[in-house]
């Protein structure tokens, strides 16, 4: 019987899913911690960092706040320094990362420039790359600019520090250009609509070229540039435990070349477990918003999020977005800082009301979900509750949700890279244990047919 590639592939995927299914018992009878976390969701300790700090509580107090630490700085005096100064901090956390230490203004001054100057991308990389192969998914296209940018680059697998830094700092400057131009590409070939590509502007900081090079007549308000340079801060680095920056230690383990690596990382970004899920809370507060009639009342919105767990609303995937996270249980800190700023682009934006249902599901929604899942560990909002908010009041479109997540990563993956290489580690190889069981081998002639 002749398949077709359909029917083959439906065969085999049944093959392959019945021969792949361990027994669950075998993991606590082995002592595997499945996710590389334990039975209580903690991450298993599989390396060292000197860059970030992923803290649930302070040392000695269990029902403290979440800290989240730069190079041993607590990000809320990182972000308060340069608030104060009202001066974007996006290049000044970079630094900070990059190099272990905050630049003094000369510096910083001198770094802003070099990043400006190294915008730009190379000679008809625009319509080569980025237009003539434009792709329905941001995050694909700009891994696609990523490994292109590779076969420019003479020095390209040339893993000597100095060199990695070189590579990672173009990086840095580009990925601006290349999400907004991947989504101008994508508007231009599959909405149909203009392809309006400004060049950047080297004076301006990358929330400000990003806001300028995506919208077509560039115009964007001081607070508008603060808060998306707010949230690349707050998204810049998130220790080296999380799923991209992992990645990219296992990949430069392997003395792979930094395209390669950063493209790694774009890819365990894109899953919608990892970088989506503030596209996801948008669509749920839409959801909510259709079937909530009195945005006021709590008790509709206490039924409306006990449907969401019961798997009777939205998705019907049992989650309530933005909820919860690995590590923070008291409060994500990320999600403290910008909760503050985000008000006060929502009264500009005459968003008021969205703002206070935000804020009503923020304080409902762990006491649902600590009475219907019978949770005695906190649970609280992660800081993708309020970034897609902000990207809405923004006016950027949803497809570049995750591409903005990536554009502040890059300097955490960057510097994790470069740390792996300084320690000159092992490959990074963890174990597998086979449980299938031995079999013996069937010649051709005896196997039976189906």
């Amino acid at each position: 019987m002749k398949r077709n590639p359909d029917e083959w592939a439906a065969k085999l995927s049944q093959m392959a899913a019945a021969s792949s299914q361990v027994d669950s018992a075998l993991y606590a009878k082995y002592d595997v911690k499945r996710g590389l976390r334990d039975v209580n969701g903690k991450g298993v300790l599989a390396g060292l960092t000197q860059i970030g700090e992923v803290q649930a509580h302070p040392e000695g107090d269990e029902t403290g706040p979440g800290h989240l630490i730069y190079r041993g700085m607590d990000v809320e005096d990182v972000v308060a320094g340069f608030l104060g100064e009202g001066r974007p901090g996006y290049e000044e956390t970079v630094y900070l990362l990059l190099s272990g230490e905050l630049p003094n203004r000369t510096e910083l001054a001198d770094f802003r420039a070099l990043l400006g100057s190294s915008r730009a991308l190379p000679d008809d990389f625009v319509h080569d790359s980025l237009l003539k192969l434009s792709s329905r998914d941001m995050m694909n296209a700009m891994a696609q600019s990523i490994l292109a940018l590779y076969v420019l680059d003479d020095r390209a697998d040339d893993v000597a520090l100095p060199n990695v830094m070189s590579q990672c700092l173009q990086l840095i400057a580009r990925f601006p250009l290349l999400a907004a131009y991947s989504y101008q590409a994508y508007v231009y070939y599959y909405g149909k609509g203009s392809l309006v590509i400004h060049a950047p502007r080297p004076e301006l900081s990358a929330a400000e070229n990003f806001l300028h090079m995506l919208r077509n007549d560039s115009r964007y308000t001081p607070l508008e540039a603060q808060l998306l340079d707010l949230a690349l801060v707050l998204h810049a680095e998130h220790g080296g435990g999380n799923n991209s920056s992992f990645t990219t230690h296992v990949v430069t383990s392997s003395l792979t070349d930094t395209y390669s690596a950063i493209a790694a990382a774009m890819g365990s970004l894109k899953g919608p477990r990892h970088g989506g899920a503030n596209a996801k809370v948008v669509g749920m507060f839409e959801d909510l918003k259709r079937e909530v009639r009195d945005w006021s009342d709590e008790t509709q919105i206490e039924d409306y999020l006990l449907g969401l767990l019961k798997k009777e609303a939205f998705d019907r995937a049992g989650l309530i977005y933005g909820i919860g996270h690995a590590v923070y249980s008291t409060s994500d800190p990320r999600t403290t800082i910008l909760r503050g700023q985000v008000e006060k682009l929502a009264a500009e934006k005459g968003m008021v009301e969205e703002m206070a249902l935000y804020e009503r599901v923020e304080r409902l929604a762990p006491e649902i979900i600590g009475h219907a899942r019978k949770m005695y560990k906190g649970v609280s909002a992660n800081v993708d509750f309020y970034s897609g908010f902000l990207y809405r009041l923004l006016e950027i479109p949803t497809e570049l949700f995750t591409p903005i997540f990536a554009m502040a990563r890059i300097a955490g993956w960057s510097a994790h890279r470069l740390e792996e290489l300084a320690n000159g580690g092992k490959i990074i190889r963890p174990a597998y244990k086979s449980v299938a069981p031995r079999r013996p081998y069937v010649p051709l002639a005896a196997r039976a047919e189906v």
